[in-house]
């Protein structure tokens, strides 16, 4: 099953591809056809496959639709998958910070303070799941005050994906301590008062500099666990 996870997750099977016969995947995996068709049963009860009668079995558009069920445990099942998440994030995040400080309107950096107020609020009474909902929403807003239609498209393509991944993530972090709760917190601050003051580069930097905390913590996470 994680194989053919794998394989889902990187193309090897996009869209709408019809995979191999339980015969010949049993063959490639040295697994037998029972186990085979177990893991298709897995993966269809996902929505990642669709299995037609008499036609054989299809990979869905299910992930590259931006519907966001299967990656919670995706995510967990697939620790490289975080890290290109973060890597991904890192670029378009600090494109969008870096346009959202040219290009804000009044109205976009008002919903940005109110947002960055609900994300303080929610720190200061250690509601977490709160706290992890708004990191998530902000970082929304900063991709929709960029106002560029490309931006704006992978924001309507891929926003449910990505939400998950901050809501997720960001919850975890947040249960390491309260110190990564506080640094989160005045990191978030500072795109926001960059943008706000409409200092791109600084803003892009900040954004950058956000991720790859996170990405430090996330390292860090790991190799305790291990």
């Amino acid at each position: 099953m994680r194989s053919l996870e794998t394989a889902l997750l990187d193309g090897s099977y996009p869209a709408g591809c019809r995979l191999p016969s339980e015969r010949q995947l049993a063959e490639e995996f040295g697994v037998s056809r029972n186990t085979v068709r177990e893991a298709i049963q897995r993966l269809e009860a996902r929505s990642l496959l669709r299995v037609k009668a008499g036609a054989g079995v299809y990979a869905t558009s299910h992930l590259r639709g931006g519907q966001s069920s299967p990656w919670n445990q995706l995510l967990s099942d697939h620790p490289a998958l975080r890290q290109d998440i973060l890597e991904f994030r890192r670029v378009l995040e600090g494109a969008t910070a870096y346009f959202a400080a040219q290009r804000a309107t009044e109205a976009d950096k008002q919903k940005l303070r109110e947002l960055l107020a609900e994300l303080e609020a929610a720190r200061i009474r250690g509601d977490m799941n709160a706290e992890a909902s708004a990191d998530a929403r902000l970082h929304e807003a900063i991709a929709l005050a960029s106002h560029n239609v490309m931006f704006l498209h992978l924001q309507t393509s891929m926003i449910s994906m990505l939400r998950e991944h901050i809501t997720v993530y960001g919850l975890g972090l947040r249960q390491q301590d309260a110190v990564v709760s506080d640094q989160l917190f005045l990191q978030h601050k500072n795109v926001c008062d960059m943008i706000c003051a409409g200092r791109s580069e600084e803003a892009r930097t900040a954004m950058q500099a956000h991720i790859d905390y996170a990405r430090s913590r996330m390292l860090e996470q790991q190799e305790g666990d291990n």
